[in-house]
């Protein structure tokens, strides 16, 4: 079982380091999101460059978990969820310079139970609405994925994943966190 698990982990990872938001930027409109603005794909290319950056961002975490899931059962998933959202904040493909791990997030929690990702995406709305601040919500509802697993799940390789989703989340937010 190890070399599956490896393997989940190598494939989380090489998955989670693709970066929807570069690939399209620099293939598909000819520019850099890395040296526009903030880096951010919605903020700096518009919403849609940002949906589908949303999307394929989300899409690499199904995809991941759901190898994982092939080849490991639960602890792969596990391993793949944790890997391809550690891809995407450190890409070995772009410089290990990558997101705040959100789009993933919002993968492992669906993929943990919906009910953990709806209770997120409902913590996520309100303080959206309180807030109108995208980082202070993200936060937040990676809190509620990490309260909210253990609620719907007794799995403790599951449990685990949600507060290493909730850690890694705020660990990527630290420079919003020291701002706010």
């Amino acid at each position: 079982m190890t070399v599956r698990y490896l393997a989940c982990l190598a494939l989380g990872y090489l998955i989670g380091s693709l970066s929807v938001s570069i690939l399209i930027s620099k293939y598909i409109l000819h520019q850099d999101v890395r040296t526009l603005g903030s880096g951010n794909a919605a903020r700096t290319l518009g919403p849609r460059v940002g949906a589908l950056t949303l999307l394929g961002d989300f899409l690499k975490g199904i995809i991941s978990m759901l190898l994982g899931s092939w080849l490991g059962g639960t602890t792969g998933l596990a391993i793949a969820g944790a890997a391809c959202m550690i891809g995407h904040c450190f890409p070995i493909y772009f410089g290990f310079k990558g997101g705040k791990a959100v789009a993933t997030a919002v993968a492992v929690a669906l993929m943990l139970d919906w009910r953990v990702f709806l209770s997120a995406f409902a913590v996520f709305a309100v303080v959206a609405a309180l807030t109108r601040t995208a980082s202070v919500s993200s936060m937040a509802a990676s809190i509620a994925v990490a309260a909210m697993t253990p609620v719907f799940t007794k799995n403790p390789v599951l449990i685990s994943l949600g507060i290493f989703t909730c850690l890694l989340v705020l660990l990527m937010h630290r420079s919003n966190i020291r701002r706010l």
